[in-house]
This record gives C-alpha cells, sequence and structure tokens, in this order.
C-alpha cells in the first residue's frame, strides 16, 4: 500500500510491501500528515521484510552516534552531473545501517539503500514488529532530510515553542535542557503551545523563516501538522544566572550548523544546507541563552526574543 504525506509542504509516496506492514502500527506519528495533495515528489521510499544489506564492497563513511542509536554510513560512485556553471559534481548511492538505542539492546532495526540524491529510498526491515517502527521512521527522516537540503530545508533538532504567532526554537545538544525550556514557557508565558519537541522542519518560504512540525518528535508524542513564521532561533547552554544575547553571524553559524541533520562528506547536500543556514541567519534573530531550569529563565528569554505578530 501506498500513502503519501506531507511535511512542511514537501511532498512524498511512501510504500508498505506485506501485508503484515500498515500505516496504522509502523508509522502512527504520520497521520496527521497524510495527504491526497498532486505535485512534484520530495521522494518516494518502498519499505518491505528483508534480510541485512551487504555493504563490503561499498565505502564506508563511518559509525555515527545518532541521539543513542548506532547508524553505519555507506556510499558508492552513482553519477556524475553537469552544473548550470559548467562544474561537475559527484553524486553517490548511500546505504545506512540503523541500529536501535543502546538502551534497546542496540539490534540492527533497518538498512536504507537511497539513489538518485534521496529522491528513490528502499528500507529493508530488520527482525520483528517491535523494531520495525524505529527503523523506518529514521529511514524515512534520513531521505527526507537529505532529499531537501537542495530545497532552502532544514531538519534541525531543537525543541519549538509557538506564541502570539510566531514558533522560537531551541536548540542544544540532547540532554541540556531544550525541553525543559520550552515546558517552561508553556507553563509560565500565557499563550504558548509546543509545536515540536525534537525534529522541526525549518523552511525560507517566500523569503520568509517560517518553522513547520514534523513526524519526528524525540520522547516527547507532539506530531502537530502546523507552521508558524520563526519569531527567533536560541542557542541554549546551563548557566549559573539567566542571561540572553544576540549572536553575530560567524558564532551563530557554528552554533547552527551542529543542531541541523547534516552529511559533510558530500559536499552537493553539505552546500545546500550551509547555503539556507546563512539565508537562515540572514533574515532571523539568532540568541545565546545561559540558564537555569527556572521560570526567570522563561521571562528573562520571553522578554529579549518575544515577537507580536501584526
Amino acid at each position: 500500500m501506498t500513502q503519501r504525506y506531507k511535511v512542511a509542504n514537501h511532498l512524498m509516496d511512501i510504500t508498505l510491501d506485506g501485508d503484515d506492514l500498515t500505516n496504522a502500527n509502523i508509522l502512527p506519528s504520520f497521520t496527521p500528515f497524510v495527504s491526497e495533495d498532486e505535485g512534484t515528489l520530495l521522494l518516494r521510499l518502498c519499505a518491505k521484510r528483508g534480510q541485512l544489506t551487504d555493504f563490503s564492497t561499498w565505502e564506508e563513511i563511518g559509525q555515527f552516534d545518532c541521539g543513542g542509536a548506532n547508524h553505519g554510513v555507506y556510499r558508492k560512485e552513482a553519477e556524475i552531473t553537469e552544473g548550470t556553471n559548467g562544474t561537475e559534481a559527484l553524486h553517490y548511492d548511500y546505504g545506512f545501517c540503523i541500529s536501535l538505542p543502546d538502551c534497546q539492546g542496540g539490534a540492527l532495526s533497518c538498512c536504507l539503500i537511497a539513489k538518485k540524491q534521496f529522491t528513490e529510498c528502499e528500507a529493508i526491515l530488520l527482525g520483528d514488529a517491535s523494531t520495525w517502527q524505529f527503523g523506518l521512521n529514521n529511514a524515512i527522516m534520513l531521505a527526507y532530510a537529505f532529499a531537501a537540503a537542495d530545497k532552502q530545508t532544514l531538519l534541525v533538532h531543537a525543541s519549538v515553542i509557538r506564541n502570539n504567532g510566531y514558533g522560537y526554537l531551541f536548540t542544544a545538544p540532547s540532554g541540556t535542557g531544550k525541553s525543559t525550556h520550552t515546558h517552561l514557557w508553556y507553563k509560565y508565558i500565557p499563550g504558548s503551545d509546543l509545536m515540536n519537541d525534537d525534529n522541526p522542519v525549518v523552511r525560507i518560504v517566500d523569503g520568509v523563516t517560517t518553522v513547520f512540525g514534523s513526524p519526528w518528535s524525540g520522547k516527547t508524542p507532539c506530531y502537530r501538522n502546523i507552521s508558524a513564521p520563526v519569531g527567533a532561533i536560541t542557542r541554549l547552554e546551563q548557566a549559573p544566572e539567566n542571561t540572553i544575547e544576540p549572536m553575530a553571524t560567524i558564532p551563530a553559524f557554528a552554533a547552527l550548523l551542529p543542531a541541523v541533520s547534516s552529511m559533510k562528506w558530500d559536499s552537493y547536500i553539505y552546500k545546500g544546507i550551509c547555503s539556507t543556514i546563512g539565508e537562515v541567519i540572514r533574515l532571523t534573530p539568532i540568541y545565546h541563552l545561559g540558564c537555569r531550569p527556572d521560570e526567570e529563565a522563561a521571562r528573562v528569554s520571553y522578554g529579549m526574543i518575544a515577537r507580536v505578530k501584526s
């Protein structure tokens, strides 16, 4: 069965090949994003049960810790394309071995094979039904992030709260307190609601930095098909005092880049992501917040970055 979804106005078709694979049991977080819209597809992905893919003849890029879950990454040369300025770009097919988090045993859950700049993908589900949801969710998230890399679209590791019509993103390494801080806004700042708690999508839409809810929200089940212009993006770190200040361009780029899903070893994808980050910084206020996990922290950040939608 093939189902179409729309995430941040990008369309994708996901095919589940197997009688025991249904959207309800394997992709429940995608339900708010079901779409019947026509238009250009960002990607197609087919998921089916199978055996571990042999990547022994592929180049191994590395083994990466992705939120406590190991992802092995492999590639092989696929094609060379010529750009409008006469330069050539080498494109690769990619393979990913996606494991469960260590706290869940670390077993392999899915192999993703991505072709044509992630627009044509296959997900091989490993293990049993208890592992498929995690593996397929991660496979689609990777495919989405990299297929959209040249379309002014970023998948950002952030918690985002909405207030007065604007979305406010808080980024930081896992465990620093992003979710804690947005919860403080929700608790103490009237009119606040959570848009996404782990992986919102940021797009430049008609010259406006816009944040969208997504099917990926970490440990918090917040899967909302909503959007808002971005009021600010704030890099958060724990501190003994609550202070906030705007960031200059270069520090802002250095702060935002690690929060964006990226592949530094792929020049085409990486160039697209860096270009979009630069445009986001040009259009959007970027702040640094040092804070405690208390009410004053929410009021200090709100007092500096809040905007009222006209």
